[in-house]
């Protein structure tokens, strides 16, 4: 499964963690990915990360939560907190 896709399926504290896990595999991925062939240093890395990064990571994060009001402005308004959050961190990847 895509992480976008087990994102959209985060409904509670197991659904999290297993997203966040798969988050981790992912940047663990990402990161031998670059190791064997690196990508451009002018756009994402080999798996999609924008923000390689803690420091860069959590600003983009933070950023996102308060440029869509944490995901309001995306059809998050109504969504649990465990949907929120793991749409915080996956927007740690991926916002610029």
């Amino acid at each position: 499964m895509e992480l976008h896709e087990q994102l959209e399926q985060v409904t509670d504290q197991a659904s999290f963690l297993a997203f966040v896990r798969a988050l981790a595999k992912d940047r663990a991925s990402a990161v031998q990915a670059e190791m064997k062939r690196p990508g451009s240093s002018y756009g994402p890395d080999a798996g999609g990360w924008e923000n390689t990064s803690i420091e860069s990571f959590l600003e983009s994060a933070a950023a996102w939560a308060e440029d869509s009001n944490f995901g309001s402005q995306q059809g998050l308004a109504s969504a649990n907190p465990w949907r929120k959050f793991a749409a915080f961190l996956y927007c740690g990847k991926v916002y610029e």
